[in-house]
């Protein structure tokens, strides 16, 4: 992280810089953050880092460690799985609407974001991996022509992605993802409906159970 110029959006550019740190892992949890220790790094005053903090706080990503100031928030095990029931239907809502107006040219598009997953995953680059697949099922909700479920799962992917950093490692799960993302893009070229709405949630089901045990490991590594 550096500093920054003063600009008008000067908080949501720390809130960003911030949520980037937690978000890849540069901030672990439980790391103790100040105003005053982020006002000099970033070289700003204290009260663009205040906003941004509280934003932080009721997005929940930080929370209150009494005088000492905040911390960088647990990952939860239940948080996890909520958000994976949420994203479960809203992956298999877009996948049925995809696969009945899906066009040669979403078509296209689907198999050249494939060939970037599968660069990715064979540049061993974890980050770059966590974004082809963000980027995937953006595709997917995009690709289902109603704008509501995009706006819907928007407030959910970071900490989603920050899930898939701590647990997207090794590179069995990553080549495994991609060949389901195939098989996804499949169904929606066939016009296969039902076929498309399953395959997306259950790739959102079997994901979660996935990373979750994962995590569990993860958390009692750090305990």
């Amino acid at each position: 992280m550096r500093a920054f110029l003063p600009e008008p959006d000067l908080s949501e550019r720390i809130h960003d810089a911030v949520l980037e740190a937690i978000c890849s892992g540069e901030l672990k949890a439980g790391t103790r953050l100040t105003q005053e220790d982020l006002a000099q790094q970033f070289g700003v005053s204290r009260q663009p880092v205040l906003q941004a903090m509280m934003l932080l706080r009721r997005e929940g990503f930080l929370i209150e460690t009494g005088r000492k100031g905040v911390c960088v928030a647990p990952l939860d095990m239940q948080q996890v799985l909520n958000l994976y029931v949420v994203r479960g239907a809203l992956d298999g809502a877009a996948g049925r609407l995809a696969a009945a107006r899906y066009t040669p040219e979403l078509a296209h598009r689907g198999r050249l974001l494939i060939d970037v997953g599968r660069r990715a995953v064979a540049s061993g680059n974890v980050p770059s991996v966590i974004e082809a697949d963000i980027d995937f099922h953006l595709f997917v909700y995009e690709a289902s022509g109603n704008p509501l479920i995009g706006e819907t799962a928007q407030p959910h992917w970071q900490h989603l992605r920050r899930v898939m950093a701590a647990a997207l490692s090794e590179e069995d799960l990553r080549v495994s993802v991609w060949d389901e993302h195939e098989g996804i893009l499949r169904a929606f070229e066939a016009g296969q409906i039902e076929e498309a709405e399953a395959l997306c949630r259950g790739h959102a089901e079997q994901m979660a159970d996935i990373l979750t045990g994962r995590l569990k490991v993860v958390i009692s590594r750090a305990a």
